[in-house]
């Protein structure tokens, strides 16, 4: 089953902004919004601190206190963090390993793929139900 997730094209720009000024690292951040039938609409889009020690151009972690205070702010308005986004520094945005090993089942994970500091693609996914990898998700626009 094909998943989607509704952005408004403020958060897009948002997203890409955030890729392409964090570049050559990754940026991060969580996706704050209200579950549909068949995915995820985005209300806010929430960047974090990449918390990454050891090398922030191939992964990312996001600070706990932001998490802690997304998964907060979330819940004051009513909703839900529906997934998280991350940037792909001169790599496409196709889920590496790393990722697919700490992603949970249900949430969308939307990732910028920026090359020589240019946004060249947004892409998103979810992961499989058996762990073993990602589909595809639908990236919507709203209206």
């Amino acid at each position: 089953m094909v998943t989607r997730l509704v952005l408004f094209p403020h958060h897009r720009d948002a997203l890409e902004r955030h890729a392409a000024a964090a570049f050559p690292e990754e940026c991060c951040g969580l996706l704050v919004g209200r579950p549909l039938a068949d995915g995820a609409q985005v209300e806010q889009v929430l960047p974090a601190a990449n918390a990454e020690a050891r090398c922030r151009r191939r992964s990312y972690v996001i600070e706990p206190r932001d998490l802690l205070a997304g998964h907060k702010q979330a819940r004051a308005r009513g909703l839900e963090v529906v997934g998280y986004y991350h940037s792909h520094p001169d790599h496409p945005a196709v889920p590496s390993e790393r990722d697919r090993e700490h992603a949970w089942p249900g949430t969308s994970y939307l990732i910028v793929g920026v090359a020589a500091g240019k946004v060249r693609e947004l892409r998103g996914w979810r992961l499989r139900p058996d762990g073993g990898g990602f589909l595809e998700e639908e990236v919507a626009a709203a209206s």
